[in-house]
Formats: structure tokens, sequence, C-alpha cells
């Protein structure tokens, strides 16, 4: 998730190179802008443009992950994803499909609940997915014979303009107003339950466009998109060459940096400030359960309303940072992500955080990017919930499917 992205969005497509394998296999995935390499023989070199910021170093290749993904150093993964590091956008297969009334639906593939499948289409393993299988939190889908998806309903109006005003100084969340850029309809959510592929999987299948020709979103294959038509989050959208563009954010988990994208949201606030959809459905998914608990569709994630602020702090966070004109993301901190934890979901029951005025007045106050390290500081008395009652998911969720392991 990204609560209010504010990176820019770059809208020339740089030339993309690809890694061909041998004949007899797939074009393999890869990141096709790295940055800038280091040293020869150093462990560390100089963070993409992206990342560069909140971050000047980050780990070089060769790396310990390219042996084992639960060691140090970078992992795609979302395998199906062609990231660029400078750009900070991730490159997705775009998918085409229907209403049962007929009208067109484009969206992308980010994860799934079957190993198996997983595996094949290149996106991370969510079993706890499965979990989202109640009331209107999960839609139906059935796979064509020429392979697009019929849902059985589910609609997305991305016409709404974004719209955020922050609040007053110093104190710049909540923000004064807000207006989701896009609104789902009572039965939209993004999770689709496959039913005509045996094991009837679980498809975490975000929708960027809805009701429009491929004719007409081609005009946005070389970006300069019409937010009105298509998710805020895309950067570019092309139907011809079958590819979609999204912005990535940065975030942690367990004291790693990572990449994700921000696509849906079942609270208005929340999903203003992610510049995502507005999915009333996804309140029906659960949310009070402990991470890996039967029935538990969701996965943690942290978020600071006051953290400290200043593009030159070190330590800047948080949703005062971005409403105040610090022009970069908040930094949430996520919790188990696949290579480190067997909990993963991309969809997160957030946390929403605050520092104690005694935290603030010791000078304790920094940022902060494992989650263990956040329960700890609040077990201590120094974060609190925002009504100042103890650290807890309060019912909001956002779906934030991960890219990219930076460390």
């Amino acid at each position: 998730m990204i609560f209010f992205d504010t990176y820019q969005m770059t809208k020339a497509i740089p030339a993309l190179c690809f890694a061909l394998a041998a004949s007899v296999q797939m074009v393999s995935a890869e990141v096709v802008v790295r940055g800038t390499e280091g040293a020869p023989l150093h462990e560390a070199r100089p963070a993409p443009a992206f990342i560069k910021g909140d971050h000047e170093i980050v780990v070089a290749q060769p790396s310990p992950s390219e042996i084992n993904p639960s060691f140090l150093g970078p992992v795609l993964l979302m395998k199906s994803a062609h990231v660029d590091l400078d750009r900070g956008v991730a490159r997705l297969p775009l998918r085409e499909g229907q209403l049962e009334t007929g009208e067109k639906v484009w969206f992308a593939i980010t994860d799934v609940s079957d190993r198996d499948l997983a595996e094949l289409h290149g996106v991370p393993y969510a079993a706890k997915m499965a979990y989202g299988l109640t009331g209107n939190a999960s839609r139906e889908a059935v796979i064509e014979k020429d392979g697009t998806w019929t849902f059985n309903r589910g609609a997305v109006d991305f016409s709404p303009e974004w719209n955020v005003v922050p609040g007053d100084a110093p104190d710049y969340f909540p923000p004064a107003e807000i207006q989701p850029g896009s609104v789902g309809d009572a039965g939209y959510s993004p999770l689709v339950e496959v039913t005509n592929a045996g094991k009837r999987p679980v498809f975490n299948a975000p929708m960027l466009a809805f009701d429009v020709s491929a004719e007409e979103l081609n005009a946005y294959c070389d970006g300069e998109v019409d937010y009105s038509v298509v998710h805020d989050k895309v950067v570019s959208i092309c139907p011809e060459t079958g590819w979609v563009e999204i912005q990535l954010t940065l975030g942690y988990t367990f004291g790693k940096p990572i990449l994700y994208i921000s696509t849906e949201a079942n609270d208005e606030l929340v999903a203003t400030l992610e510049q995502a959809t507005y999915s009333e459905a996804m309140k029906d998914l659960p949310f009070a359960n402990e991470d890996a608990a039967p029935g538990e569709g969701a996965e943690r994630i942290y978020v600071f309303a006051n953290g400290p602020t200043g593009t030159d702090n070190p330590h800047r966070q948080g949703l005062n940072s971005v409403l105040g004109g610090d022009g970069r993301g908040p930094l949430n901190v996520l919790g188990g992500v696949p290579t480190l934890n067997l909990d993963y979901s991309p969809m997160w029951r957030l946390f929403p955080a605050k520092w104690t005025t005694d935290a603030i007045s010791r000078g304790y106050r920094a940022r902060m990017s494992d989650a263990i390290w956040i329960e700890d500081m609040a077990a201590k008395g120094f974060i609190t919930s925002l009504d100042d009652g103890p650290l807890r998911a309060v019912g909001f969720i956002v779906n934030c499917p991960v890219v990219y392991r930076i460390n």
C-alpha cells in the first residue's frame, strides 16, 4: 500500500531491453533499469533514482539473494513484472475481460492463492487470500475459450477527479478535503475466484480501466494517460502491446526496503491518500484476527501520522511529511512478504500509528522499518493508535501487491 504517493509520474518511456533466454526457454522477467552499478567488488552501490532521497545506498550484485532469496540482496518478487528502478514503475501484462452484462474490463493479475499457479504465472503466492471468500469481499469469474475473463459483477467509475487538501500546519493530517480518483460499485472487489479452474483459485485482479475500448486506450501507449478513464496509478497502458505500467511505492518489511503497488482500499480517506480505488465491498474482509489465524485474509501494515518531517531529515516518515509537501512517499512498514515470512497477503489491515508527546520530547521519534520494533515501542508506551488507545487494526484494508525487494 502507498498512502498518498506523491512521486511524479514520468511520462516519457525509455527504450526497454529484454534479456532472451535459450530458444527452448521462455523470456525471463528482469529489472529493466537498475540504475548506476557500484564499484568493482564492492558490496554496496548507489541507490537508483526513484529510491534515492530516502536511501543513498543499496545492496550490489552479485548478492547472496541470487543463491537463496531469503538471504541479503535484491529479489524480484513479482516475476511477471519488468521493473524500472530509476523511474519507479512496474510493467505488467495487461489482461482483458468483460462483465456478464457486456462492459469491457481491463485488469492485471498480481497474486494468486495457489502455489503452482503462482509459479506458472510469475506472481506472488498468497494462500491467505482464500479467506477472502466472505460476503462481497470477492467476486467470481470464468475464463473463456479466447482467454478473456467474464466477471459476475463489479464495476469501477474512474471519472472522479482525485483531490486532497492538507489540514492546517503543523498537523497536515487529517486532510481538510478528500476525493478518491476512482470508486467501485457495491459489488466490486479485486479478489476474484475463478470457478472453472479446477481448484477454484482466488486471484488478485485489480481493475485498471472499465467500459473503454482498446482503440481508446492505445492512445496512452506512450503515457500522458487520461485519469478519468484509467486508474490513478497507471503510467501508461497499451492493449496493442499487452502491457501496462503502474507506479511503485517505497516501504519496508522487517528492516528491508521494498517496492509495491497500491490499487484499492475499503475506506474513502485511505483510498484518497493511496490514490487507489475505493472498494466498499472490501469492508467484508476479515481484519481483526492474528496474522496466521485461520480465517484471517490480511497481513498488517503500519502507517505513521506524525513521523519526522523535512526532506533533509534522514528519519523522515509518515502522513504529515507527505501532506506537508516533503515530496516523497510515507514509507509505510509492512509485515511478512515472500522470502521473509509465510503469512503474506496483498490485503493489508492498517495499523494507524502515532508517536506520543512523551516520545517526541525525549527525542525517541525516528524512522521505523520493522513491525516487531514498532510493536516493541508501542509496548513501551511511545507509540499509540490515533485515538491514544493501543496500537491496533481499526478496519481499514488496502490492496498492495509486493513487486520487488530492494535489499
